[in-house]
Formats: C-alpha cells, structure tokens, sequence
C-alpha cells in the first residue's frame, strides 16, 4: 500500500456556518465551497491546507453516521483520511493482514473519491478513511 498523503482530517460539526466561523475567520482559511453526499447523509465543507484539507461534516439527517458521532462525543475530529494510491490494492492488503474493514469494496465520497473506513477498533480508536481520487 502507498499512502500519498494526509487528504484531509474531518471535522465533526453541527452547522458548516457555524464552523466557518472559526476555520475562516479566525484561522485565516479560505472556504472552498460544499457538497452534500446523499448516500452518506452529510454535507462537507473544504478549507485546503496546502496539499491537504479540513473538511466539516454536518449530519442532513437525524439517522447520519455524522448525527450518531455528535450525539456520543459532540463536535470534533471524527477521521483521518490518507490519499493511496490504489484503494483497491490497499484494502486486499489491510484485510490480508487481518485488519478490521468496515468497508471492504471502496464507495463514492465527496468529489467524486473513491473512500473506505477502516474500523476504529482496528486502529486504536482513530476511525481512518483511505480515499484515491483521479
């Protein structure tokens, strides 16, 4: 497996407004724009940080993965992501080693990436998303 880079560390928040506040005004960053992931029930938000990111996660419904993780530990770091190079080589590798996937196929994220998570218990405590874009 080939980690290229830290993509982005995602941010838990309850409102992408409300957390702009502190990444733009505050710490300078400039806000790259939104998107909503369907599929996930979540809207990001992009503040690049030189080759990486910082992405906010606000839930668009009560049953989100985002909305769960705000109701147990409220705002926060939720992931690291790493950019790879082939998703697909990267996860047979993982799983052949015997760590724990919670998903095992990659699926569409936002800007198109090809994402997985690797299960926090797998990775003491540190939910890990592993994404390749084009």
């Amino acid at each position: 497996m080939k980690i290229l880079k830290i993509d982005h560390l995602g941010i838990a928040v309850n409102s992408i407004d409300e957390g702009k506040t502190f990444w733009s005004d505050i710490m300078g960053l400039d806000f790259a724009g939104s998107e909503t992931v369907t599929e996930q029930k979540v809207t990001t938000g992009f503040f690049p940080v030189g080759a990486s990111e910082v992405e906010l996660l606000e839930s668009t419904a009560p049953d989100g993965p985002i909305a769960k993780y705000l109701g147990k530990k409220g705002p926060g770091i939720q992931h690291v992501a790493f950019q790879v190079e082939n998703i697909e080589d990267a996860l047979a590798e993982l799983k052949a080693k015997g760590v724990l996937l919670i998903d095992e196929k990659p699926r569409i994220g936002a800007g198109g990436a090809k994402i997985a998570f690797l299960h926090p218990k797998a990775t003491y405590g540190v939910l890990v998303e592993l994404c390749e874009r084009s």
